[in-house]
C-alpha cells in the first residue's frame, strides 16, 4: 500500500491511498469465501457451494461492496500510521479508481488539531479587566465596581479570540454544523414543527440560519482550542480526586453510574480543566 499527504493551509489533511491489485485480489477472494459460508444455493448445502456458484448468485457487485467496506478501515489505519498524523475527526471517503484487475485507489480527508499562537494574552486580559475598575461618571455604585458575570467571561473571550492566531479546520466547522443543525430538529420535531415552519415564525431562510450557525461554530471550536492551548501553556491538570468529587455530587445512583464511563470520565475532566482556565484569566 502507498499513501501521499497533502496538507492544505487550513490544517485539513488528504491523505490519497493506492492499493494495490494483488491485495484487492486476496481480499475478494477472502470476501467470497466468507460469503459463501453465509449463502443458501438451491441444490446446495448451505455453505458447501462452489465459489463460482456463489459469486453468479451473489454478483460481483455485492462482493466488491464488501471488500471495500472492509478494507477501507485498513488501509486508512495504515496510512495514518505510515505518514504519522494524528486525526481528530473520522475521514471523509472519496473513491478516484476502483477498476477491476487494476491497483485501487480512495481519498480520505481528514484534520489534525490546529496550531494555536496565543500571543500576548495575559497582557492583553489583564488590560481588558482593568477597564473595569476605572470610574465612569453617570455609572450608579454597582455598575462602577463591578459588571456581570456574563459580561465580564464575555469580554474576556472576545479578547482571546483578538489576540490568538488559530485557523480552524473546515471540516470541524462543519461537522459542528451539522450537529447544531441535528439539536435544531430534534428541538422542533418536540415542538411538533417542522425546521421549515419554525423558520418562517422567526424570518430566517436556511441559508441565514446555517451561516449564523458556521460562525458560531466557528467561535466556539475557537474557543475550545484557545483555553486547551492556555491549559497546556500552564500545565493545567485535574486529579483523579476532583473527577470523584464531580461524580459525587450527583443527584441519584444512576447519574453517577453514566458519569462512571470512561467517555464520561473524560468529558468531566476536560471541564474542570477549562473552568481552571476561566478562574485563572478572571483573576489576572
Amino acid at each position: 500500500m502507498i499513501s501521499a499527504l497533502n496538507k492544505q493551509a487550513d490544517g485539513t489533511i488528504e491523505l490519497t491511498i493506492t492499493v494495490p491489485k494483488k491485495r484487492v485480489s486476496e481480499a475478494y477472494q477472502k470476501t467470497l469465501s466468507r460469503l459463501a459460508k453465509e449463502t443458501e444455493i438451491k441444490g446446495f448445502r448451505k455453505g458447501k457451494a462452489p465459489l463460482k456458484k456463489v459469486e453468479e448468485n451473489i454478483g460481483k457487485t455485492k462482493v466488491y461492496e464488501e471488500v471495500l467496506k472492509n478494507l477501507i478501515p485498513k488501509v486508512y489505519v495504515e496510512a495514518v500510521k505510515e505518514q504519522k498524523i494524528k486525526p481528530i475527526i473520522n475521514p471523509q471517503i472519496s473513491v478516484v479508481s476502483l477498476e477491476e484487475g487494476k491497483d485501487w485507489q480512495i481519498k480520505a480527508t481528514t484534520c489534525e488539531l490546529p496550531e494555536v499562537d496565543l500571543g500576548n494574552y495575559k497582557q492583553a486580559v489583564k488590560k481588558v479587566l482593568a477597564s473595569e475598575k476605572i470610574w465612569v461618571p453617570g455609572k450608579d455604585e454597582e455598575e462602577k465596581t463591578q459588571e456581570k458575570e456574563s459580561e465580564r467571561m464575555g469580554k474576556i473571550f472576545q479578547t482571546l479570540l483578538k489576540v490568538t492566531k488559530i485557523q480552524v479546520p473546515e471540516l470541524v466547522i462543519q461537522e459542528e454544523v451539522t450537529r447544531m443543525l441535528s439539536r435544531l430538529i430534534d428541538q422542533t420535531r418536540r415542538l411538533g414543527l417542522t425546521v421549515e415552519q419554525y423558520l418562517a415564525s422567526i424570518g430566517k431562510t436556511s441559508d441565514q440560519l446555517r451561516q449564523e450557525y458556521r460562525l458560531q461554530a466557528e467561535e466556539s471550536l475557537k474557543l475550545e482550542l484557545i483555553l486547551s492551548a492556555i491549559a497546556d501553556k500552564e500545565k493545567i491538570a485535574v486529579s483523579d480526586g476532583e473527577v470523584e468529587k464531580m461524580i459525587e455530587v450527583a443527584p441519584d445512583e444512576k447519574s453517577k453510574k453514566t458519569m462512571e464511563a470512561p467517555t464520561q470520565r473524560a468529558y468531566i475532566r476536560q471541564l474542570l480543566r477549562k473552568q481552571k482556565v476561566i478562574d485563572i484569566l478572571s483573576k489576572l
